[in-house]
């Protein structure tokens, strides 16, 4: 057997002893119910506003601005890391998610000023995503017009 071969495995035994193991069904839980709880809330907002007669589409922009405004402001006191250890991907999934990776970086980098510190460093997780959500969404739109004729 080549040595490198074996060392690689050796590695590869060391790592995995080395490794905590992962409750997954667990985490699955907590993802499954703090995602839920978030999408709940979301959906309360909905049916308030709604309630006070914003209109469907004014609705669904105030459920969207609660929603990120709140989880930045979390994200800002330290709050929604904490929740993010908790609740894994529940956290993630939602818009919420998406706020919170805009904001994280902004204050990580906060002490380089307003410009460079927080301006700059707010993309530099979000910038791909919006990349390529916006280039996804046109090549789905051109599709969607030639094929649908």
């Amino acid at each position: 057997m080549d040595t490198s071969e074996s060392k690689k495995k050796e590695y590869q035994k060391s790592v995995k002893n080395l490794s905590p193991n992962s409750p997954i069904i667990k985490n699955c839980i907590w993802a499954f119910f703090s995602g839920g709880a978030i999408c709940t809330f979301g959906q309360i907002l909905n049916n308030y506003f709604k309630s006070l007669s914003f209109g469907e589409d004014n609705t669904a922009l105030l459920v969207n601005i609660v929603l990120i405004g709140m989880s930045a402001v979390l994200t800002g006191f330290g709050l929604y890391s904490k929740m993010g250890k908790h609740c894994g991907a529940g956290t993630i999934v939602p818009i919420t998610g998406f706020a919170n990776s805009m904001v994280s970086p902004s204050i990580e980098f906060k002490t380089q000023g307003f410009i460079l510190g927080l301006g700059a460093k707010m993309f530099t997780v979000a910038g791909p995503v919006i990349v390529y959500g916006i280039t996804t969404s046109i090549i789905v739109g051109i599709a969607h017009y030639f094929l649908a004729g």
